[in-house]
């Protein structure tokens, strides 16, 4: 089985705080996840028009992170 990339969206808001992510996990606020993704996956990360953004990661880091994050 293929290691499929994942794409997470994400919104800002005109101040710069990040209003919508995707892939959250529970209890994860949008900015504390995108704070912890800015650590990890940072080279991953792609500005895009409009006040959004996408990072790029393997389905297998991005499920590892999620449950580091829960742990």
């Amino acid at each position: 089985m293929s290691d499929s990339a994942v794409l997470i969206h994400i919104r800002f808001a005109p101040n710069g705080q990040v209003t919508e992510i995707s892939e959250c996990p529970a209890g994860l606020t949008p900015q504390a996840w995108f704070n912890r993704l800015s650590g990890c996956a940072a080279a991953g990360y792609r500005s895009l028009a409009g006040g959004r953004g996408v990072f790029r990661a393997s389905r297998a880091a991005l499920d590892d992170l999620k449950q580091a994050v829960v742990a």
